[in-house]
């Protein structure tokens, strides 16, 4: 036997994959539901810390010399 993990893009795909569970084609080990995930949490940590703090800086100069511009 083998594992493979698939991804289901179609509702009808896995109507097809519980048809061949049906017939003891296939077994379905699990059905999982992701939830989606914020960008904050899933590139949490991501950076080096003085990258990050470097970054920061850079957009907190920028934000004031957009503010203190004269248009």
């Amino acid at each position: 036997m083998e594992t493979v993990l698939v991804q289901i893009n179609n509702q009808k795909a896995y109507k097809l994959l519980e048809d061949l569970a049906d017939l003891n084609i296939i077994k379905v080990l699990k059905k999982s539901i992701q939830q989606e995930q914020k960008l904050s949490e899933k590139y949490a940590g991501k950076l080096p810390s003085h990258i990050a703090d470097e970054l920061q800086n850079y957009v907190t100069e920028s934000r004031n010399e957009w503010n203190k511009r004269n248009i």
